[in-house]
């Protein structure tokens, strides 16, 4: 079973399937996305129709194109999309990054009135932000790299090693690290071609630790076993999607670290609103955990890091998925 946070979850030991009987829920499962995670999230949404499909699910498949357009059967543009999303009994966003994450669909489900899986619009878009996650953090006592906010024109200097990112971007678009002051012109260019503000952080020396929280309908949190990625240098997109990452699942850990990575996850997923199942990401130092970041939709193929985590505890990729869309559809 899932390691427990703060609270027992409710009901967690049924079977995540429909029992014989139960009626098929139509779900939407809509990947794509116009932003560089697009096809990361065109094979997460495939992994998760597939799934829902085997767990007895109606599922519609729709396509969000890379200039924003709507594609999928009988759909000609966003007011065709709608009516289909309107037609579901809820929606699974497969979208990662900007216009997808941060909340954008989680909004437009709220307008036109159906369930949507996972975090809310003021979640997503807290989360997203790297530096109001910072300050979301900060308010909970959860340690977080020194870093400093920096726009166009914004002068700065820095001695030793810095990581640069964009404040939004995912899937670590735009991330640098910076050695040599040679180095930062250029790589603060490319992560401003991705966003208007660059996050500019210490390196933390530690091990990258994830950690998955299910929220479940009673308030009840669940936590996966714990993840570390074992890596040299930054976990970069290449790594993380070029099939050289190397995830060590459980975590070795003794109880005093699990309980502070599971504390201070679950402290996240609460300050900042999040629903369904969201990925927190550590720096496990000397000192403690120190917060990455927070992935409120995090890679949801069968060999993403999330599923993996679940499976680590008997949760099979569809069984999870199933009680996603039993959670959300709860009274």
């Amino acid at each position: 079973m899932p390691r427990r946070a703060r609270r027992d979850p409710d009901d967690w030991s049924r079977s995540a399937h429909h029992a014989a009987g139960d009626p098929v829920s139509r779900v939407a499962v809509v990947g794509g996305g116009a932003s560089p995670e697009h096809e990361v999230s065109l094979a997460s949404a495939a992994g998760v129709a597939g799934a829902l499909r085997a767990a007895g699910h109606e599922v519609v498949e729709l396509t969000v194109g890379g200039d924003g357009s709507w594609h999928g059967e009988g759909i000609a543009g966003l007011a065709d999309a709608v009516a289909v999303l309107a037609s579901c009994a809820a929606v699974f966003p497969a979208l990662h990054g900007v216009h997808g994450e941060d909340g954008t669909l989680a909004a437009l489900c709220d307008l036109v009135g159906v369930p949507c899986i996972g975090s809310p619009l003021a979640a997503g878009a807290l989360a997203m932000d790297k530096w109001a996650t910072k300050l979301v953090a900060a308010a909970v006592g959860v340690r977080t790299a020194d870093g400093v906010l920096l726009t166009r024109g914004t002068p700065y200097s820095f001695s030793g090693t810095v990581v640069v990112k964009p404040v939004t971007a995912g899937s670590s678009h735009g991330v640098a690290l910076v050695g040599a002051a040679a180095e930062l012109g250029p790589a603060l260019e490319a992560a401003f071609d991705l966003d208007d503000r660059v996050l500019v952080e210490e390196v933390i020396i530690g091990r990258e630790i994830d950690v998955a929280v299910l929220g479940r309908p009673s308030g009840a949190r669940v936590v996966a076993p714990a993840l570390e990625v074992v890596r040299d240098g930054i976990f970069d997109t290449e790594a993380k999607y070029g099939g050289s990452a190397d995830f060590r699942i459980p975590a070795v850990l003794d109880d005093a670290e699990r309980k502070g990575l599971e504390d201070a996850a679950v402290a996240m997923y609460d300050a900042l609103g999040c629903g369904g199942v969201a990925r927190i990401d550590f720096f496990l130092t000397d000192d403690g955990p120190v917060l990455n970041e927070v992935n409120t939709m995090p890679g949801f193929t069968r060999e993403s890091q999330v599923p993996k985590m679940f499976a680590a505890a008997g949760t099979s990729y569809a069984e999870l998925l199933d009680l996603l869309v039993h959670d959300v559809l709860a009274p």
